[in-house]
């Protein structure tokens, strides 16, 4: 087993406006890509369990051309609210980090 980001060139949170985060996993490669996608490790029930949502509220997709898994899910808060603790969403993504891709 190998940690996530072990793997990826790039692991990264962000805004996709202010009620979403979305997260890129970018790969170098496509031998460690399609490891990545073939294992199953990394899936819409795996970022929901990991950020306590249901997985119909994930949404995932395999960008084949791109080298890349994105996901996004609601924001906890709204991008501004005063109980919001990380403006941009950047550093959001920390979760991912140490999944274990067989």
């Amino acid at each position: 087993m190998t940690a996530l980001a072990s793997l990826a060139r790039l692991i990264r949170s962000k805004n996709a406006g202010p009620f979403e985060l979305t997260f890129d996993v970018m790969f170098e490669d496509a031998p460690t890509y399609e490891r990545v996608k073939r294992s199953g490790a990394l899936s819409r029930e795996v970022i929901a369990q990991r950020y306590g949502l249901k997985p119909e509220d994930v949404k995932f997709f395999f960008c084949d051309n791109a080298l890349a898994i994105k996901a996004s899910i609601p924001r906890p808060v709204f991008q501004g609210d005063p109980r919001d603790s990380d403006g941009h969403g950047g550093q959001q993504y920390a979760p991912l980090m140490d999944i274990d891709i067989p």
